[in-house]
């Protein structure tokens, strides 16, 4: 089937997928204008839709002639640069050579072809010509020869449209770029809100909503990460849209560092969207022939509310986004020794954990921070990446052996772009740091950031870390990354051309992750910034897991989780059982529940095991088994939630569905016991209604119908945070 089309009579390009349409039209004077996105609409072209009308203080292009009505002011368009008589927020700012701040976007070409197009340098979901279709459009500023390739891929099994830009200066003067975005997108007049996830250290992707009125509105980060504080990821939905029903709209910028999400409801109330590289310390100069790619957005649409949207996202990055092979197959279930140990380890400890974990069933030992150079505290040895033999008697490499012999097997920790000022790095080489001349560096974690940008010290480092990796025949790999990109300035670039270092930070972070990958196809890689500050679509191409945050508090996680699946697959989150009171909230938790919890992403433990009564390590025994045997329904199946945390005070549930719907697992937590309680049920969603489902505790038969219809009551417990969990297997009747 033909996903994109262009209509040549009504100069109308027509993208589809098998739940949504996208248009837009070549109109007057070579405008490239938005039509319509949302669900389809047959063979019908929106063409008359816009109505232009003379709207004061609003001009018109030169060409218009006496043409009053015809104003980019109020035109919905495609992708709009500053300087043309549109005065709403715009996606390209580009100086000419004569110091001018503007271009003229004019359309000149297109080209449709099967598969998906590529990012140099950058993530990007991959598609083969059976998968996936591109869209190429070319718009012009002919006075300065600057072309804009507007890219277009469509994946239509997940209702997916990709966007991203390629910049080409085709004219003999250079250009500056001060500001692209990848996408841009004119709503119709129309009500919206945005959900966003915002948050801080230890506490991510908080859910928010909010009513776009009149005026502008912006999430983003200039942090130089996409950061704990707000995701890079933003719905807008119809002010009545919820987790079952209405139209909502996903966008998603697979990049890592500075980002903008911005929207503006312009005077006639149409909503103007787009997201990209925050222009914040930005510039990328364009000599003749020069080429920039700005990273890639991945839009969905769904009306049938926030949860098919979020399926539509599980499933396009499970499928192609993440490309490691751990993507669909069961991985290890790993202990990490953080919060058992800290700094304060030697190899008999560890090995003796390494045992406890062999003992009730574990698959992995991985060691955190605190093995290499000189590491005794956070204040010294990042950028030392030699093991600590004062510490680790005998070397990692004996101690990886030995852990390996125990039939587990072994996983590091490492922070690649960080050294501390206490390092024999930092004394050899103090310019590899990032700092700004003649001034105080701002410290954070007692560590600076490394300028990975000059290519001696990405190999410098990546050399060190090889080594080890190729000693101790490591399995799995964290990588960390504990501060905000700060002190930005790069000794090997002139002045005029800082404001390329935040983009070139995060360009060699990706080139740095893609050397690992590559080297070792087989290794498991988790990415880590102090949690979930690096937790978008960018790392997942690299990773296929990220640690979803430092608080292991399993109340905590009931909001971290949540807000996280709006947007990314639940196989992608670390989670992990730990110990209580809870080292970051202080707060006690029945371990059952902080199983339930942890079980609802990549499980794991992080805790003492050598501290564990016998009672917790049988509990320990039985989660590890009942986790692996609902392992496929996390990595694969369809998700659901249940019940929301920020409005339901008494119960959080959610759900798992195998995807031929004859497999469900729905898991939850009773938040605060009551005396003389209500009776609350929970209503199972995805299940087919015609199928006979046995719940495998109580043997019980219901039909899918009556389970989703009519509810099950939840157990009547005793006491806060009480785990809940229904099993129900397709059975013939």
């Amino acid at each position: 089937m033909e996903w994109i089309r262009y209509h040549e009579k009504e100069k109308v390009f027509e993208l589809r997928t098998e739940n949504s349409t996208y248009q837009m039209q070549v109109r007057e004077y070579d405008t490239l204008v938005h039509l319509y996105y949302g669900s389809p609409v047959g063979d019908t072209l929106i063409t008359d839709r816009i109505v232009c009308a003379d709207r004061g203080f609003s001009g018109n292009p030169y060409e218009a002639g006496k043409d009053r009505t015809f104003s980019l002011d109020t035109l919905p368009q495609e992708y709009t640069a500053y300087g043309n008589g549109d005065y709403r927020i715009n996606g390209l700012e580009a100086v000419q050579a004569d110091g001018s701040d503007t271009a003229n976007l004019k359309f000149e070409s297109y080209e449709i072809r099967p598969g998906k197009y590529s990012l140099r340098g950058l993530p990007a979901m991959f598609g083969g010509e059976e998968e996936a279709q591109t869209l190429e459009i070319v718009l012009a500023d002919h006075a300065s020869g600057l072309k804009v390739h507007l890219l277009y891929g469509v994946f239509p099994k997940f209702d997916v449209i990709t966007r991203a830009v390629r910049l080409e200066n085709t004219g003999t003067e250079a250009v500056t770029i001060k500001k692209a975005v990848s996408m841009e997108m004119d709503f119709e007049y129309r009500e919206l809100d945005a959900v966003h996830f915002y948050g801080r250290h230890a506490m991510e992707r908080e859910m928010e909503r909010n009513h776009l009125g009149h005026g502008n509105w912006s999430v983003g980060s200039i942090r130089g990460t996409s950061s704990h504080h707000h995701n890079p990821f933003v719905i807008l939905c119809d002010r009545d849209t919820e987790e079952t029903h209405g139209n909502c709209y996903g966008y998603a910028l697979a990049y890592s560092g500075n980002f903008v999400f911005e929207t503006e409801v312009d005077q006639i109330g149409q909503t103007r969207v787009m997201m990209g590289i925050h222009p914040y310390h930005f510039q990328w100069t364009l000599k003749q022939g020069d080429t920039f790619e700005t990273p890639e957005v991945i839009m969905t649409y769904s009306e049938e509310g926030f949860g098919k949207l979020s399926r539509n996202y599980h499933d396009a990055y499970r499928q192609n986004l993440i490309r490691s092979k751990y993507v669909d197959q069961p991985r290890p279930i790993l202990v990490n020794n953080w919060e058992a140990t800290y700094f304060d380890f030697d190899a008999d400890k560890l090995y003796h954990i390494a045992e406890e974990a062999k003992n009730i069933g574990l698959d992995m030992f991985v060691l955190d921070d605190g093995w290499f150079g000189k590491r005794d505290n956070d204040w010294c040895a990042l950028g030392d990446w030699k093991v600590y033999e004062e510490k680790i008697k005998g070397g990692l490499p004996a101690l990886a052996e030995k852990i390996h012999g125990l039939g587990l097997k072994f996983g590091l920790w490492v922070e690649p772009e960080m050294v501390s000022e206490d390092s024999d790095l930092y004394r050899e080489h103090p310019d590899w740091a990032f700092k700004i001349p003649g001034r105080a560096a701002n410290r954070s974690r007692y560590q600076l950031n490394l300028d990975i940008t000059r290519k001696e010290v990405r190999e410098h480092i990546m050399n060190q870390i090889f080594t080890v990796l190729d000693a101790c025949k490591v399995d799995y790999v964290k990588w960390d990354m504990n501060r905000s990109v700060d002190n930005v300035f790069c000794a090997a670039l002139p002045g005029e051309r800082q404001g390329e270092v935040y983009h070139r930070y995060v360009l060699a972070v990706y080139e740095m992750m893609e050397s690992l990958v590559q080297r070792y196809p087989d290794l498991l890689f988790e990415s880590c910034s102090g949690g979930g500050g690096r937790f978008e679509a960018g790392m997942l191409y690299y990773s296929p897991q990220i640690w979803c945050s430092d608080n292991t508090d399993a109340i905590d996680r009931l909001k971290i989780q949540y807000g996280t699946s709006f947007g990314y697959p639940v196989s992608a989150m670390g989670a992990h059982v730990s110990v209580c009171p809870n080292h970051q909230s202080g707060r006690i938790t029945p371990f059952e529940t902080r199983g339930i919890v942890a079980s609802s992403g990549t499980f794991g433990y992080e805790l003492d095991l050598m501290k564990m009564s016998e009672e917790e390590k049988k509990t320990a025994r039985e989660q590890i088994l009942i986790y692996k045997e609902m392992e496929h329904l996390v990595q694969t199946g369809d998700y659901y939630r249940l019940e929301n945390p920020y409005e339901n005070q008494k119960y959080v549930l959610w759900q798992f569905v195998s995807k031929d719907k004859k497999e469900a697992v729905v898991c939850g937590v009773r938040l605060h016991s009551e005396a003389n309680p209500r009776i609350y049920l929970c209503y199972p969603q995805g299940l087919d209604a015609e199928m006979h489902y046995e719940d495998t505790a109580t043997g019980k038969v219901y039909t899918g119908a009556a389970l989703m219809k009519a509810g099950l009551p939840l157990p009547l417990t005793m006491g806060d945070y009480q785990p809940v969990k229904f099993t129900f297997k397709a059975v013939e009747k």
